[in-house]
């Protein structure tokens, strides 16, 4: 008997303020500076097989092309299935009221590849006691192909940030070498917001919102982080029938920490411990070039 599930196919972060390039190419530049982040996510520990996602974001802010550009890659693997991606980002900037509004375009390439040394959940499979499964490549199997995203991205000095995006928009099938591995890759569809709350001279309310969906599964996740004095974070957020997750974080001159731990409340909680996920980033804003002043004496020729 066989059984078909859906789910999203792209990794997902509880810190996805840290991730915001990596869904939405529009975001580059928007902080008018230069940022770089990496982020890394351990999920449901001691679960055999459990997904290890890490990506790293760069963003600039670049007058001279009108906006912002950035860099994408990430790896995640999940049992013996491993997705890489790296893309460029490109967004053009418009003076919108109080803020920036981002329009622009990723493209990149896309890889698929499954590890042929399985083990299946009886303890059979792998090198040492090889099996056949005829969906299954014994000796692995990877397809890569071209990938192209599109975003649109608000933000205002004040704090205030709206975004929405789309990613894999060509919905391609991934046909390997293998007859029998086939991949179709859904297009996803995010939203996300948030606002910093100044409630006084020490305190900030930072609450968020993030929507991913393939249209055949969608996950909403709120966050709600307090700032004291503009340097340690701290809060919780809720990830819908998947977990409660606890945030802190510290900023130190141009960088900034985090750190987020999942109480997974699905059914999968009574086989791991939870999730980590550890995340740094830095930026500075960059000195804009002195102009040198000169002038002619009218007395010398």
């Amino acid at each position: 008997m066989g059984l078909l599930a859906h789910a999203q196919q792209d990794a997902q972060f509880s810190q996805n303020f840290f991730t915001k390039l990596n869904t939405n190419p529009a975001y580059a530049g928007t902080s008018n500076a230069y940022c770089a982040s990496l982020d890394y996510r351990d999920q449901w520990v001691g679960f055999p097989g459990d997904p290890k996602t890490i990506a790293f974001n760069g963003d600039a802010w670049l007058p001279m092309i009108g906006g912002g550009a950035g860099l994408t890659a990430y790896s995640d693997a999940l049992g013996f299935e491993n997705t890489l991606e790296i893309k460029l980002s490109y967004s053009y900037h418009i003076v919108l009221g109080p803020g920036i509004l981002g329009i622009g375009p990723s493209i990149g390439f896309f890889q698929k590849s499954l590890n042929g040394a399985w083990m299946s959940p009886d303890g059979k499979g792998g090198p040492s006691n090889p099996i056949t499964d005829p969906l299954i490549p014994v000796g692995g199997n990877s397809v890569t192909t071209y990938d192209v995203g599109l975003g649109i991205y608000y933000a205002t000095p004040q704090g205030l940030y709206v975004g929405i995006s789309s990613s894999h928009l060509p919905e391609q099938t991934l046909k390997g070498s293998y007859q029998q591995y086939q991949y179709d890759v859904a297009r996803h569809y995010y939203v996300m917001a948030g606002y910093v709350y100044n409630a006084s001279a020490t305190w900030d309310i930072i609450p968020d919102v993030y929507v991913e969906s393939d249209a055949s599964s969608t996950q909403f996740q709120l966050n709600v982080r307090a700032r004291y004095n503009k340097t340690i974070d701290f809060g919780v957020g809720y990830r819908m029938n998947d977990a409660f997750v606890g945030l802190v974080g510290y900023q130190y001159k141009n960088f900034e920490f985090g750190y987020s731990y999942d109480f997974t409340t699905s059914d999968i909680h009574s086989y791991s411990s939870g999730a980590h996920e550890l995340a740094i980033k830095y930026c500075f804003i960059p000195k804009p070039p002195s102009k040198t002043e000169y002038h002619q004496n009218p007395r010398f020729l």
